[in-house]
C-alpha cells in the first residue's frame, strides 16, 4: 500500500467555534472504484489507529494494517469488489493536520493550541475527502469502537450519502465510567512534567511517562477479565516473588511493554483530543436525550455487532442503537457474539464475526 495526502484550502468550521483555514488528510485506498462509483466503503479508525487499514508498505513489510484480517482480496470486506478508503482524522499524528502541524498564525507547531475536535468535525472532513475522490455516496461506512461512532454519525450528518452503516462494538454515548477512564488517562498526560501545556515540541521533550500510563490504563479496559486470566493468569515472570516494586507478574510486564511501545510513536496531544471526541459524542443531546428522535434522520440500512465480554461498550449499549432504529422503522440487523476477548474483539479473528460481515457485504448491491 501507499499512503496519500489530500490538501484542502477551503476553511473548515469546527464544533468548538474555531475555523481551520486549511487542512490535510492522510489516507489510503484499497481496490478499484467502479465505473458508477457505487462500491466505495469508508473505514474510519478507532482511538490509536490510522489510515493504514490493511496491507503492508513495500519498504516496511512488517507494518501490517490494523484491520488486515478484515479487509483485502477475498476477505470479509473484499477489495476485489469494493473500493475501501482509510483516513487519518483531523488532530491525528499520522499525517493529517494536527497538533504537530504548523499553525499558520505562528509558523510553529500548534501543540496545545490545536482545537478540540469532535466526531462531527471528522465526518465533515471525511465528506470533503469523499468529494475529492469523486464519491457522491458510500456503499457503506464501517467502523469499530470510535470508528463505529463515526459510521453512526455519517448517517446523521449526511443521510443521503451513505447506504449502509456497519456499527461494531460501539455506544450511542459514553457512560460516566468511560468518561472517568478517559479523564484519568488525560490527567496522566497533562500532569507529566514534560507536558508543558501541550507545547513540549518546543522543549524537545515528550511527556512519555504520562502517555505510557494512559496507554496502560486504556489497555486494561480493552481486554476482558477472562481474556487476561487465560493469557496471563497469575504467572510470575521470574518464577518467584521479588518483594519489591519491579515486575512480578506477566500481566505487569505486558502492560509496561504496551505502554512503552505506544509512547514511542503516538502523540500525547492527539491522545487528549481523541479521548475528548469520545466523551463529547452524543447525537441524542440535541434531542433532549431522545436517541430515537436523533436517529429519525438516518436513511441507511444498519448492521450492529456487539460482543458479550465487552464491558467497556457492553451489548446493552448496542441494543440502545438498535431500539432507536427500530422505533424509526429502519432496516437493521443485530448480532451479539459470545466472545471472550473484551472490547478488542472487533479486531480479532472470530469465525462467526468474520462470516457475518462477509455475508452482509455480500448482500450489498452495487
Amino acid at each position: 500500500m501507499k499512503p496519500q495526502k489530500a490538501a484542502f484550502a477551503e476553511p473548515l468550521a469546527l464544533a468548538c467555534g474555531i475555523t481551520l483555514p486549511a487542512f490535510e488528510l492522510a489516507y489510503e485506498t484499497y481496490g478499484e472504484l467502479n465505473a458508477d462509483r457505487s462500491n466505495a466503503v469508508l473505514v474510519p479508525h478507532a482511538l490509536n489507529a490510522s489510515h493504514h487499514v490493511a496491507g503492508v508498505y513495500a519498504d516496511a513489510p512488517g507494518d501490517v494494517g490494523w484491520w488486515d484480517n478484515m479487509i483485502g482480496p477475498g476477505k470479509p470486506l473484499d477489495t476485489n469488489r469494493f473500493f475501501v478508503v482509510g483516513v487519518n482524522n483531523l488532530g491525528g499524528c499520522h499525517g493529517s493536520t494536527g497538533p504537530m502541524s504548523a499553525n499558520p498564525a505562528t509558523g510553529k507547531p500548534w501543540g496545545g493550541d490545536f482545537p478540540v475536535v469532535t466526531v462531527e468535525d471528522w465526518v465533515q472532513a471525511q465528506a470533503r475527502l469523499a468529494d475529492r475522490l469523486g464519491i457522491d455516496k458510500f456503499a457503506a461506512v464501517m467502523g469499530g469502537s470510535l470508528g463505529a461512532m463515526q459510521a453512526l454519525q455519517w448517517t446523521l450528518s449526511f443521510p443521503e450519502r451513505i447506504r449502509h452503516s456497519i456499527v461494531i462494538a460501539a455506544a450511542p454515548k459514553l457512560s460516566a465510567q468511560n468518561i472517568a477512564f478517559n479523564e484519568v488517562a488525560r490527567q496522566a498526560i497533562t500532569t507529566d512534567p514534560e507536558f508543558h501545556g501541550g507545547h513540549y515540541y518546543e522543549h524537545g521533550v515528550v511527556p512519555r511517562s504520562g502517555l505510557r500510563l494512559a496507554r496502560m490504563l486504556g489497555h486494561i479496559t480493552y481486554l476482558s477479565d477472562d481474556a487476561m486470566m487465560e493469557k496471563f493468569g497469575r504467572t510470575l515472570r521470574s518464577g518467584a516473588l521479588g518483594f519489591n516494586f519491579d515486575i512480578d507478574f506477566e500481566i505487569e510486564s505486558y502492560l509496561r511493554y504496551q505502554g512503552d511501545k505506544f509512547s514511542t510513536y503516538f502523540d500525547a496531544n492527539t491522545y487528549l483530543r481523541i479521548t475528548k471526541a469520545l466523551d463529547y459524542f452524543d447525537p441524542a443531546a440535541a434531542f433532549g436525550g431522545d436517541l430515537s428522535a436523533a436517529m429519525a434522520r438516518a436513511q441507511a440500512a444498519f448492521l450492529v455487532i456487539s460482543f458479550t465480554s465487552d464491558w467497556r461498550f457492553a451489548p446493552s449499549r448496542s441494543r440502545e442503537i438498535v431500539r432507536a432504529l427500530l422505533d424509526n422503522r429502519r432496516v437493521v440487523s443485530y448480532l451479539e457474539i459470545d466472545a471472550p476477548h473484551g472490547h478488542d474483539a472487533f479486531l480479532m479473528e472470530d469465525e462467526r464475526y468474520m462470516n457475518a460481515v462477509r455475508a452482509y457485504f455480500g448482500n450489498i448491491e452495487l
